[in-house]
């Protein structure tokens, strides 16, 4: 398999503070990767390196055969589609729906005077559609609640017809109802085999759609474990993840977690 993205020996560090260590990581075509960890664990750095927006402090990034550090980062992101609270954070809340989606085509936040083509904002309403926000495209930006703006990213992610799709925690404040139909939507597009390669970052188990093909388990800045889904997704590796005795099940296409029972 053709590698996307490589990371060898990479560290972060913030002062003393490692944010990640010595991470070794090879992202193919045709994968799709589900990132787990507890909180500080380092999972929203490894999707800063990632999508080209930090550089380690040590080690290596190469995506697309391009050396992170030695290759201009703003012809690299227009490859790479990223739904993240960062990016959440930096869109003018007046900004309108439909407008957060389309101006991904120019890896911009804020419309301003791009001309865009009647298939860009057809495309942008189909993918708003997609992700259950359809009924959105005409609200600004602020006024949605928390699981709605998720939704909304999602969408944008793919709006460039991406490479390398990372999501992280596209779940989070979402309702039950809001979490199931984004996990359906993901899991129609993990196995789509004209879907980028993917990175999703969550907390929960129950979040990962039908597809994923591999995971990596991340504590404190390091793996605990990487490789093909089934083999990474076991009651020993998520206890030793989380700090916790967890039983990991897997049900259908969908995995469950639940802490152990003590007699």
């Amino acid at each position: 398999m053709v590698p996307v993205a490589q990371l060898n020996s990479v560290s972060v560090r913030r002062g003393e503070k490692h944010l990640l260590k010595d991470v070794s990581l090879t992202i193919s075509e045709g994968e799709r990767w589900v990132v787990l960890g507890p909180n500080g664990a380092g999972k929203s750095t490894l999707i800063s390196l990632l999508a080209a927006r930090m550089h380690p402090s040590s080690g290596t990034v190469d995506l697309f055969d391009e050396r992170v550090g030695r290759t201009d980062v703003f012809e690299l992101r227009p490859m790479i589609g990223l739904a993240s609270q960062a990016l959440a954070d930096s869109i003018p809340a007046g900004e309108r729906v439909l407008d957060v989606v389309v101006t991904a085509g120019y890896s911009v936040v804020g419309r301003w005077r791009e001309e865009y083509e009647d298939s860009d904002v057809e495309r942008a309403r189909r993918l708003l559609t997609v992700f259950g926000a359809g009924k959105l495209a005409d609200r600004r930006f602020g006024t949605l609640s928390t699981g709605e703006k998720k939704r909304v990213l999602s969408a944008r992610a793919l709006m460039t017809d991406p490479e390398l799709l990372l999501l992280d925690e596209p779940a989070s404040g979402l309702d039950l109802g809001g979490r199931e139909h984004l996990v359906r939507a993901l899991g129609i597009l993990a196995k789509d085999p004209a879907t980028p390669v993917t990175v999703l970052v969550t907390h929960h188990v129950e979040e990962i759609p039908p597809g994923c093909t591999h995971a990596v388990l991340l504590r404190g800045g390091e793996i605990v474990k990487a490789g093909a889904i089934s083999d990474v997704l076991t009651s020993q590796n998520l206890t030793k993840t989380f700090g916790l005795p967890l039983v990991a099940e897997k049900k259908g296409e969908r995995f469950t977690a639940r802490a152990l029972t003590l007699s």
